[in-house]
């Protein structure tokens, strides 16, 4: 095989996954809309900020087809890392049905952040293995600030892993990507809340 037909074959791959990730992404969108996760009102956010609007992600991460198809798209974002022995992190409660649906599609080995450590039993606040120097990709429900993902990748860093990415099913677009890239991790959404009020 020549050079030109081998770029043209490298060209065409990268088109159709490209493509691929795009579809997913608009039935994501679409399945989001469906399950009606955006309210408008006046609600207290868990940062303390008050809003016009909620994102009810409850409402996403218990559907199963929001599920796979958010699995699905990390999965297609993750095509470099998927050779490499990652593992998949999820914050309780919220982002650990979405961690095991990204889990079971990447089948790469799942470990749940607790807020807090149990009091009994092992006492443990990281469920699973996690090594030192294991990378360990995070996946999120919502992000407004980052506040909360910040602390389960440094709970994460503070038992030897390693977090560069995380994932979020919903980004509000209030700080949170500017928060974790100053602590050298990427923030990188689903989709972005602007996209969910059309």
């Amino acid at each position: 095989m020549n050079s030109k037909s081998h770029l043209n074959r490298s060209s065409d791959i990268t088109t159709k996954s490209d493509s691929k990730t795009s579809q997913l992404k608009e039935r994501l969108i679409s399945l989001l809309k469906e399950v009606q996760c955006v309210k408008f009102g006046e609600f207290v956010l868990a940062s303390g900020k008050t809003s016009n609007y909620y994102v009810d992600i409850k409402k996403a991460t218990t559907n199963p087809k929001v599920l796979k198809t958010a699995a699905q798209l990390i999965k297609s974002y993750l095509k470099d890392e998927l050779n490499e022995n990652i593992k998949i992190a999820g914050v309780e409660l919220g982002s650990v049905p979405i961690a095991t649906a990204v889990s079971i599609e990447t089948e790469k080995d799942l470990i749940i952040i607790r807020k807090k450590a149990k009091d009994y039993g092992t006492k443990n606040k990281i469920e699973g293995t996690l090594n030192k120097n294991d990378k360990v990709v995070v996946v999120e429900d919502v992000t407004t600030t980052g506040g909360s993902v910040a602390k389960a990748v440094n709970e994460i860093r503070k038992n030897g892993g390693i977090v560069k990415k995380v994932f979020v099913i919903v980004d509000r677009m209030e700080g949170a990507e500017e928060y974790l890239k100053d602590m050298g991790v990427e923030l990188i959404p689903l989709v972005k809340v602007d996209e969910l009020k059309n």
